[in-house]
């Protein structure tokens, strides 16, 4: 008798219980016995479904990269103002990061913590994703520095890095415990680092958001 998936066996929903667990222990400290029992399927299934561990924690990426983490790539495609991409983007990781009925942070910051050398390859493909997000935010960055909507002297690539460092340890305080309105007001505090109209004549780093 064969053995492997079986009839009711649902993908969608099999990649939904995967992302939970590997968001919530990591991608080292999540074994197959605590995805068998997330998915509700046994070994053989899972590794006929997805091949192994690595596999399946890479498709279940993906697939968080298009849903729960895509609040980034739509801030930044959607907003024309490079000030208001990032506004919504804190403030959609606000949210994104202390959802109730799913594990908090990001799984794109937490999945690698304390990965053992046998899982570099994961680390680094985590680490290219994130570096992705900077580069991106860094032209949206850079593109309103060369329309004149942010001071000449604006470094493009230190401020996308001092955002991204922003939602980084937005992502670390959620998993500490903080409230929505906790984020809300790291994300306040942040933008008023936002360089100012009033950098561009006096030359000044500047603190204020614009008005």
């Amino acid at each position: 008798m064969k053995t492997g998936r079986p009839r009711s066996f649902d993908r969608d929903r099999a990649l939904e219980g995967a992302i939970a667990v590997f968001w919530e222990h990591g991608y080292d400290a999540t074994s197959i016995a605590m995805l068998t029992k997330a998915l509700g399927i046994g070994a053989p299934s899972l590794y006929a479904a997805f091949g192994d561990k690595r596999a399946l924690f890479l498709e279940a990426l993906d697939r968080y990269i298009r849903t729960y983490g895509a609040f980034t790539e739509r801030a930044l495609a959607e907003e024309p103002n490079a000030y208001d991409a990032v506004e919504r983007l804190l403030r959609e990781a606000a949210a994104a990061y202390t959802r109730p009925d799913r594990p908090r942070g990001c799984l794109l910051i937490t999945a690698a913590t304390n990965c053992a050398p046998q899982s570099a390859d994961i680390v680094a493909r985590l680490r290219g994703l994130r570096a992705m997000g900077v580069r991106a935010l860094e032209a949206k960055i850079d593109a309103a520095t060369r329309s004149g909507r942010l001071p000449a002297h604006t470094d493009a690539h230190v401020l996308a890095t001092f955002y991204s460092a922003v939602l980084q340890g937005m992502s670390a305080q959620a998993r500490d415990g903080a409230t929505t309105s906790d984020l809300e007001q790291v994300a306040e505090t942040a933008l008023r680092a936002w360089p100012s109209a009033a950098d561009q004549r006096t030359g000044d780093s500047g603190l204020a958001a614009p008005k």
